[in-house]
C-alpha cells in the first residue's frame, strides 16, 4: 500500500505539552497547576515591505554560554545556574554561542550538538546572502523564559520592543525551546505585533502556541529544541526557516499556522516520552523533585 495511504499510530499527533506539564509538576508534589496565558484575540500587523526589503531579526531563548555557570554542553542535565533573567542583545555578526542547558527541552531525543536546530541565525545570513530577505538585523536578541505573564508582558516585551525599534527592524522570527518559551515567544510576538512590527514564531509546542495566540506559527512535530530544523542537518534547517518567511509573507489573518511536512522520523514512538507519567517510574519522580529544587535554589543565585 502507497505510504501516503495508511493509517498513522492513533498516538502521532502533535504532544499535548500543556497537559503533560500540569500532570508532571502535580506528580512531582507542586499543588497548584500552571496557568497558561490565553487570549481571545490576536493582533495581525501585515508586512509592510516585500521580504528582499525587511531587516529581519531573531528573538531566542537560547542563553550565552557562561563559563563559570557548571555543564551546558551537549547532554547536560537542566542548569538552573546558566538561565538569564532578562533581555540580551548581541551582534548578529560571528558566531554566538549559545546553549539551552537552561531550559527543559527534550534530553532523551535531542542531544543538543547543535545550535542552528534551535537559533537559525546560519540560515538567515545564508537567505541574505541568496537575496530572499533585505538584511540580517545587525543584532539579535535574547528573550528570558519567565513563568511570570506579568513580568514577561511588563519587562521583557517592553524592553525586546525598545530594543527591536532602535535597530528599525521590519520583522522579528521568534525561536522558542522549552514549554514555557513557546508562551513566552508568545506574548512576545503578540506585544511586538501591537506595535506594527510583524512576526513568525518556529515552535514545536503547538498547544502552548495556540493556546496563547499568536499571529503565524511555524509548528515542526519535533522534540522541544529542534524548532529550526533537524540537526546536522542542513537542508531541514534551510526549508523550516523558508517555510516560516513564506508564512510571514502569505499568512491571511492572525491564528494562522502551517506544519512543516518533516518527519523527526518513521518511527513516532518519541511522543510518548516527554513528562509521560506512564512512562516514569515512582523512584525517578522522587530524584526529579529533588534535582529541580536544587536547580531552583541556584536559579535564585542568578541575576543577569
Amino acid at each position: 500500500m502507497d505510504s501516503y495511504q495508511q493509517f498513522a499510530e492513533p498516538f502521532d499527533e502533535p504532544i499535548a505539552y500543556r497537559k503533560r506539564v500540569r500532570d508532571y509538576y502535580l506528580a512531582l508534589g507542586y499543588p497548584t497547576p500552571y496557568r497558561w496565558a490565553h487570549y481571545s484575540s490576536v493582533p495581525f500587523a501585515p508586512l509592510q515591505k516585500r521580504l528582499n526589503e525587511c531587516s529581519i531579526a531573531i528573538v531566542t531563548t537560547a542563553a550565552p554560554y557562561k563559563s563559570d555557570a557548571g555543564d551546558q554542553g551537549p547532554g547536560a542535565n537542566y542548569n538552573g545556574a546558566a538561565k538569564f533573567y532578562s533581555v540580551y542583545q548581541m551582534e548578529s555578526s560571528g558566531s554566538p554561542d549559545l546553549r539551552i542547558s537552561h531550559i527543559a527541552y527534550d534530553r532523551k531525543h535531542t542531544e543538543a550538538t547543535d545550535c542552528n536546530s534551535w537559533f537559525p541565525l546560519r540560515q538567515l545570513h545564508a537567505m541574505a546572502d541568496r537575496g530572499e530577505i533585505g538584511q540580517v538585523a545587525p543584532r539579535f536578541f535574547g528573550l528570558p523564559t519567565n513563568r511570570s505573564h506579568r513580568t514577561t508582558l511588563e519587562v521583557d516585551c517592553v524592553e525586546l520592543l525598545k530594543q527591536v525599534q532602535q535597530d528599525s527592524v521590519d520583522a522579528c522570527v521568534l525561536v522558542p525551546n522549552c514549554p514555557v518559551c513557546h508562551q513566552s515567544v508568545s506574548l512576545a510576538a503578540r506585544f511586538l505585533e501591537c506595535a506594527g512590527i510583524s512576526t513568525v514564531v518556529m515552535g514545536c509546542a503547538r498547544d502552548i502556541v495556540e493556546f496563547v495566540g499568536v499571529p503565524r506559527l511555524l509548528f515542526s512535530d519535533f522534540p522541544l529544541g529542534n524548532a529550526a530544523g533537524k540537526p546536522h542537518d542542513i537542508e531541514s534547517q534551510k526549508q523550516t526557516l523558508q517555510l516560516a518567511l513564506q508564512l510571514l509573507v502569505q499568512a491571511p489573518a492572525a491564528r494562522t499556522t502551517v506544519q512543516s511536512p518533516q518527519r523527526w522520523s518513521d518511527d513516532p514512538d518519541w511522543k510518548l516520552d516527554f513528562y509521560n507519567l506512564e512512562r516514569i517510574p515512582e523512584s525517578e519522580l522522587i530524584r526529579l523533585r529533588q534535582q529541580f529544587d536544587e536547580q531552583k535554589r541556584a536559579a535564585r543565585g542568578v541575576t543577569g
